[in-house]
């Protein structure tokens, strides 16, 4: 009987859907010192974002050879050692378009909160305080968003954010994407320049330099909005103090930090700062989504 290891949760119907199907489950975190002695008894193991699955953890389990398939229930997989796996014959694989939606809805709310000073407000009123006439925001509407990453994640925020009477420009690397002409091409440069909201979709692995830092932010507009729901690195923190201190950037809508759980609670306290703890998946809608791509990914790979 195949034998799937979930560590970081899953929807509970496709848990019982894979045990349905005859699978073996089971559900258990394991620490970082557990899991690759974990790996040696099962097939599968599937992951979100807390379990990372290194190369230490794939040689033990390549002692036994019984692990064949690792899933990311997500889009990034920067949280297993990839490229070792699959030169030992162990598959990786993801569920890129499950969470799409709903990241995209998440940094479309950070959008908001920042423009119209929710985390403020917020704070203030629970402080007693009716301070109305701090809270002068700006319309979404008219305002150029720069999309960093036209992938499914960028496209679902670029649709959103053009029926809010938005203007979209996009960065990708990619020179081959199906997009439609009512989004605007654009270079890095331009997109730093030219945005009133740049919000990032793009990988980053270990040990690379962050995308957004002091260099970039000097290129962009005064008072610019930063979303970040991609993955923590993408955007240099110290830097982006910094920026938000000099009212260089207006404001940060942050989901994603360079530490999981995050220690720089001068970023997370920042005033003109939105924050949420990696939440970008967390939605009914996306679980369920996950879970079916799970189950999709497992049958096709064993029952070929």
């Amino acid at each position: 009987m195949t034998k799937i290891l979930i560590t970081d949760g899953m929807d509970k119907n496709a848990v019982a859907d894979l045990k349905k199907y005859g699978y073996e489950v089971i559900e258990k975190f394991y620490s970082d010192e557990e899991l690759g002695n974990a790996l040696k008894d099962v097939n599968v193991v599937v992951v979100r974002s807390a379990t990372k699955v290194r190369e230490k953890h794939l040689k033990q389990a390549l002692e036994t050879k019984n692990l064949k398939l690792v899933i990311r229930g997500g889009v990034g997989i920067d949280n297993i050692d990839s490229k070792f796996a699959e030169e030992n014959g162990i598959k990786v694989m993801n569920t890129p378009g499950a969470s799409a939606p709903s990241v995209a809805e998440l940094a479309l709310a950070h959008m908001f909160a920042l423009a119209r000073f929710l985390p403020d407000a917020k704070t203030t009123m629970c402080e007693g305080k009716w301070e109305k006439k701090c809270y002068n925001g700006i319309e979404i509407s008219g305002k150029t968003l720069g999309v960093v990453g036209m992938g499914r994640i960028g496209m679902e925020l670029a649709t959103r954010a053009r029926g809010l009477g938005m203007d979209v420009l996009y960065y990708d690397i990619r020179k081959e994407l199906d997009v439609p002409n009512i989004y605007k091409r654009a270079t890095m440069d331009e997109i730093l320049s030219k945005s009133d909201f740049l919000s990032l979709h793009v990988p980053i692995k270990k040990g690379e330099p962050a995308l957004i830092g002091e260099k970039e932010f000097q290129k962009m507009k005064d008072g610019v909005y930063i979303i970040n729901c991609a993955r923590g690195g993408v955007v240099d923190e110290a830097a982006l103090i910094k920026a938000l201190d000099s009212g260089k950037v207006g404001g940060a809508g942050i989901d994603v930090y360079v530490e999981e759980p995050t220690a720089n609670i001068a970023l997370v306290k920042h005033a003109r700062v939105s924050v949420t703890p990696h939440i970008g998946a967390q939605t009914t809608e996306a679980q369920e989504r996950v879970g079916a791509e799970v189950i999709e990914i497992v049958r096709k790979f064993f029952e070929k």
